[in-house]
């Protein structure tokens, strides 16, 4: 009998436990076998399945997987996120801004309970995720463990109190598809978040950093011209409503280390791994 086909949620956590264990045994230098056998798949279904999944092979993965490779990559993304500042649309770090229209909330229409929200659950390349849309854009995005409604509502209710909330999967199914698609990612999408002035300010910053590029909460501070604000960015990033594509999992803490994510620390991790591996 042919093993079962993985759901998106169900491979996310195979490869999420197999990037974990990459990473906790990097010194020893894991083989690919090695890798497979700690999550209980035959050495050529996980060099497919990964391969699949991330973009690349597991050796090759393997071969970029250090501590000193990070730390340059964090200079060399601080470098970009200051020059995107400086030339404009023509700097990389504005493709994303670009690609995602951002639309804030008036006071009043995050007070007022008519705003209607749409939502559903669905299957993503990093587990479950709630979704929630309204007229004017995307207003949630929240990675949950499991499948649940009740979690679901709780995740949207908290930054939107006063609104109606809809379950519609077929609304937000296109969308989800859309999000997390490889070639053309978020083209044309658009985000609906309320906040506070500076919350909002830290949150299109967020907007700035490239995939495939981390940069530290320091750096999102002194990119807004706040740079003893370091501890209150940190708070902003932490109220980020979208996860993914406002990027608050492409910040670490100032010694370079993956620290808290509303999410789990290991999803950010596999989420910095996969966007690397693409680029």
């Amino acid at each position: 009998m042919a093993p079962r086909k993985r759901t998106n949620a169900q491979l996310y956590e195979t490869m999420r436990d197999a990037i974990a264990y990459m990473r906790a045994h990097e010194k020893d230098r894991p083989s690919p076998a090695d890798v497979a056998r700690a999550v209980g798949m035959s050495p050529s279904r996980f060099a497919h399945a990964f391969s699949k999944w991330i973009g690349i092979s597991p050796k090759r993965f393997l071969s970029h997987l250090t501590h000193e490779r990070a730390k340059v990559l964090i200079a060399t993304s601080s470098n970009v996120l200051s020059a995107s500042h400086k030339t404009g649309l023509s700097g990389p770090g504005r493709l994303h801004t670009l690609l995602v229209e951002h639309t804030g909330a008036s006071p009043g229409e995050y007070m007022r309970g008519d705003i209607a929200i749409r939502y559903g659950i669905h299957s993503s390349p990093f587990g479950y995720c709630a979704i929630g849309i309204t007229d004017r854009g995307i207003c949630k995005i929240s990675f949950l463990e499991n499948e649940s409604d009740a979690r679901a509502r709780q995740e949207i209710k908290r930054v939107w109190p006063h609104a109606t909330l809809v379950r519609d999967d077929d609304a937000t199914a296109a969308c989800t598809k859309k999000i997390f698609a490889k070639k053309s990612g978020a083209k044309g999408l658009r985000l609906f978040v309320g906040g506070t002035n500076f919350q909002v300010q830290v949150w299109k910053a967020l907007l700035e950093i490239p995939e495939g590029h981390i940069v530290r909460y320091a750096d999102i501070a002194k990119h807004i011209g706040r740079p003893r604000a370091v501890r209150a960015v940190g708070t902003a990033i932490g109220a980020n409503p979208i996860a993914y594509l406002i990027p608050c999992h492409r910040v670490l803490t100032s010694g370079g280390y993956i620290g808290g994510y509303r999410w789990r620390p290991k999803r950010k991790e596999t989420i910095l791994a996969w966007e690397a591996a693409r680029h």
